[in-house]
């Protein structure tokens, strides 16, 4: 047998003899951890056919590999994995980082912000992107958006909410921002990533949770303990996840590859939301017809309060920012300008479309 054949049928047959050719032919093989449990609908699974998708774009010759949540790192330290290049790539949302910069939350969700198309729109074609590139690099870190689960819950609770006065003393399951402001309404707001939720609330050790919305609380079972669903959530109205990427491993990659994604990023984001858009309403039914689910909205005056000290958390986080480029305050001024220009079109366009739409005149096939 010749050399060249010898070599190509060893090759076919080992999957170690593999990593040779690979290497010499310019293939990089990257990780990609998340803090996702592996395979969780959505969120897992979206960062699974995201790697595959730049692996595929990419004709093979950038294949990522995906970890889940506490495979090669915690669920929470996919920020520092991405920057000490532990991995060279990270799925999660910014908003867990916010113990590196307050800044992060913007790009993930911020209390009575932006929707999921407000939040593409701020990105691409207002000074989201620009200013989120800056925030990350002292870190060695870019980002991209990768993902959004859309208009979220604001949780799960074992009684009713008919006040604030029944929010008072609870130990809730509820990140960042939101865990601060209600904090202020007596709340003990718990950091905990999505796989340690369940166990929490069915010893006790937290009496609610927050996490997506239907169609991933289906999937870990939160009915089994609590049986009020609660809306608005106004803390996450278009919660967006991020692709982190180690920067000396991006600048490592061909401006084709760097374009293949960015494009792969760009199809995630619409396909994430799409595909909880699409499974969000089948799992509420399930959740209502069969497992005896209470769905209810949050009483006026508690938004009301929420919306009061959602604005306290944003000026307090304002006036905090002693950085010498002003980048967190930069971040603030720059969504809240952009914000107010976006509300007056969404209102007369999408809102005005959905109230309209509750209007109780027929629709649908008759006979």
């Amino acid at each position: 047998m010749k050399r060249r054949s010898f070599v190509q049928a060893t090759a076919l047959g080992s999957g170690a003899a593999i990593a040779a050719p690979a290497l010499s032919s310019g293939i990089k093989e990257w990780r990609m951890v998340t803090s996702w449990p592996k395979g969780l609908p959505g969120l897992g699974t979206g960062a699974e056919r995201l790697a595959s998708n730049i692996t595929t774009m990419s004709g093979g010759r950038l294949r990522v590999k995906v970890y889940g949540a506490g495979e090669l790192v915690p669920a929470l330290e996919c920020f520092s994995a991405v920057a000490s290049g532990t991995a060279q790539m990270g799925h999660d949302g910014a908003y867990y980082h916010t113990g590196k910069s307050e800044g992060c939350a913007f790009f993930t969700a911020f209390p009575w912000g932006f929707t999921a198309d407000e939040m593409d729109a701020w990105v691409r074609y207002g000074n989201g992107q620009k200013l989120w590139d800056e925030l990350y690099a002292p870190f060695g870190i870019r980002a991209f958006l990768a993902g959004s689960t859309g208009t979220q819950m604001f949780g799960w609770f074992r009684k009713e909410v008919r006040s604030l006065e029944d929010l008072k003393g609870l130990k809730f399951r509820s990140p960042g921002n939101q865990g601060r402001i209600l904090q202020k309404l007596g709340v003990t707001p718990v950091t905990l990533p999505g796989g340690e939720i369940f166990p929490a609330l069915q010893s006790g050790a937290i009496d609610g949770a927050e996490w997506i919305g239907p169609y991933n609380d289906l999937a870990l079972g939160f009915y089994q303990v609590c049986k009020y669903y609660y809306s608005h959530g106004y803390h996450e109205p278009g919660a967006a996840l991020q692709l982190m990427i180690n920067e000396e491993a991006w600048q490592s990659l061909d401006a084709e590859l760097q374009a293949i994604v960015r494009t792969a990023c760009d199809a995630a984001y619409k396909d994430t939301l799409a595909e909880f858009n699409a499974r969000s309403g089948p799992a509420l039914r399930t959740l209502v017809k069969d497992h005896g689910v209470i769905v209810r909205g949050l009483p006026e005056d508690v938004l009301m309060a929420c919306g009061e000290k959602a604005n306290e958390v944003l000026n307090e986080i304002h006036a905090g920012d002693t950085s010498p480029n002003r980048i967190v305050q930069r971040i603030i001024e720059d969504f809240l300008a952009f914000r107010k220009d976006i509300i007056p079109w969404s209102r007369i366009g999408e809102q005005a479309f959905m109230n309209a739409r509750q209007l109780p005149f027929e629709f649908g096939l008759k006979g």
